[in-house]
């Protein structure tokens, strides 16, 4: 099915984020740093103007109780602020301040000392804030306090946590991908989030990065009248200690703590800090892809029925399947899992065949996603999404799983980057509710995507098999397809569409992957017979 959106940019907060990013170039180019050592300071300094947002709203009601009551004002009280989720800051670790002085003041030396007061006052924060502003000059911090400044005070939750993913997403852009690493775009974020459904328990990101498979399950909750604060328990686990404190100040621009585990060579394939089997209600996350000269050796202990690895090693040097065995046993019984992964690992053979079926016949695979390219800011990689839920072996859809082709659902933001609308993500996650059973929830897409699933599914939208969208597959089909979970090869071309020269191309990849499979294992075969006669002879 193909779905391609009209592009349309909220011209207000792309005015605002494209004057913000101009400030941050101009850092670059006048401080002759790397984007990894001033994006820091420059995202600590949004992260503070937020953070006074809410301080002085939470300050103008303490100040409106303290007048009619008899205990006096609690305005000072750190307190006061952390019950509700707000950090407390001190008077001269407030934005406004610093925005105040003069140059002759040495502000890098001030910003500094005003991050070290907010530790001091809100111990989740605890060496996390940067505190490298010496690095600059007056003159270039002033210019870039003015242009933070400029984001209104008004501006409500949401619209702060769009600049703050608009610069991490253009840092991540800058930098580019690092080992198979790269930022997740919140559209794919908003669609894992709607189909795994975060309402209430514990989540767990073994590869956390920046934090935004946790920020979107708390809009997720936001979005339908609760506090995520009180609803989610938030665990991550990110190798790198810059980023894993950058995930820490995620957090708490938008409200949220967790407890995350972040450098001292912590490393989710060796490590367990959160002694996970078992215990999370959630799992989301988007690892890094093919990575390779994993040590198996110190594996062989978690190998086993109720262990980390349930299904086995896989013989390759290839880490995606430690992964995806990561991520299953780590849920309770009911638990779900929504992940990004390589398209290699659908369709992989030898050992991860093997590991895939036993995946698959355990009942949790759920539903698979395949998503086009140009989605991600630094790779223009397609990449398929598992979904996998425990719960689903007692339903009626235990032996099937639901393949959807998104690959022609997008709306182009430039040439070389797509992204999806609300409407089509709240399409997709529907279409998933449907095949579930469940009411359909239009809080993601509204009016849009209910007009979209009347268009596809009938006035009363009802679950069907869409030639080119979606496919039902038993468990004997998918057998029948080598324990394949390549959406393309159940979903089809729809009648009248031709095939791309993309699918054309992937699915001549996939074809010649399989032929080489066999002509290595043709020669295998032949070494052993050859073997098998030359013993016999001798």
């Amino acid at each position: 099915m193909h779905w391609i959106a009209p592009s349309e940019k909220d011209t207000a907060s792309a005015t605002l984020e494209k004057r913000l990013w101009d400030a941050a170039d101009q850092f670059r180019a006048n401080s002759g740093l790397k984007a990894q050592e001033y994006s820091g300071p420059i995202l600590g300094l949004i992260f503070l103007r937020f953070a006074e947002v809410r301080f002085a709203l939470q300050r103008g009601k303490l100040e409106a109780a303290g007048a009619s009551s008899r205990r006096g004002s609690r305005v000072d009280e750190p307190t006061a602020y952390h019950a509700e989720g707000i950090l407390y800051l001190s008077p001269d670790a407030r934005f406004d301040y610093l925005l105040t002085l003069p140059e002759a003041a040495n502000i890098g030396a001030q910003v500094n000392t005003a991050m070290r007061e907010i530790e001091k006052h809100n111990p989740q924060l605890a060496g996390v804030l940067p505190k490298t502003y010496n690095l600059f000059t007056s003159t270039l911090l002033k210019e870039l306090l003015k242009k933070v400044s400029e984001i209104p005070a008004t501006v409500d939750y949401d619209a702060f946590g769009r600049i703050y993913e608009y610069f991490l997403g253009e840092f991540a852009r800058t930098e580019g991908q690092k080992g198979g690493e790269f930022y997740t775009p919140s559209g794919i974020v908003r669609l894992l989030a709607e189909i795994i459904e975060p309402f209430h328990g514990r989540i767990l990101d073994p590869a956390c990065g920046s934090g935004g498979m946790f920020v979107q399950s708390a809009r997720f909750v936001a979005e339908h009248q609760k506090n995520p604060a009180a609803e989610l328990a938030i665990c991550g686990v990110e190798k790198t200690d810059e980023t894993g404190r950058l995930c820490r100040l995620n957090l708490a621009v938008h409200g949220l703590e967790g407890d995350i585990k972040h450098g001292g060579n912590v490393n989710s394939y060796y490590d367990d800090p959160h002694n996970a089997t078992g215990q999370f209600d959630f799992v989301l996350a988007n690892p890094p892809f093919n990575v390779n000269a994993v040590d198996k050796e110190r594996l062989k202990d978690m190998v086993g029925a109720g262990r980390r690895f349930p299904f086995g090693l896989p013989r390759t040097d290839n880490a995606n399947y430690l992964w995806i065995q990561l991520f299953y046993s780590s849920l309770n019984v009911r638990g779900r899992a929504g992940f990004v992964m390589a398209n290699s690992a659908s369709d992989a053979r030898s050992s991860e065949q093997e590991l895939r079926q036993k995946l698959i016949e355990a009942r949790a695979v759920d539903v698979m996603v395949a998503v086009g390219p140009n989605m991600f800011y630094t790779v223009t990689l397609p990449c398929t999404l598992w979904f996998f839920d425990k719960g689903k072996a007692k339903t009626p859809r235990a032996d099937t799983v639901l393949f959807i082709d998104a690959r022609h659902i997008y709306r182009q933001i430039d040439r070389a980057h797509r992204d999806w609308t609300a409407a089509q993500v709240g399409f997709i996650a529907n279409l998933v509710r449907l095949y579930r059973g469940e009411a359909l929830d239009l809080t993601l897409g509204g009016s849009d995507a209910e007009a979209k699933l009347k268009e596809v599914f009938g006035k009363k939208p009802a679950y069907a098999d869409v030639p080119g969208l979606c496919k039902a597959a038993t468990l004997a089909e998918i057998e029948a397809q080598g324990w394949s979970l390549n959406p393309g090869r159940y979903v089809g071309v729809a009648p009248g569409e031709e095939v791309s020269d993309e699918d054309f191309k992937e699915q001549l990849e996939t074809l010649n992957e399989e032929l080489e499979v066999l002509n290595a294992q043709a020669l295998e075969l032949q070494d052993r017979i050859a073997q098998n006669v030359a013993s016999l002879l001798s």
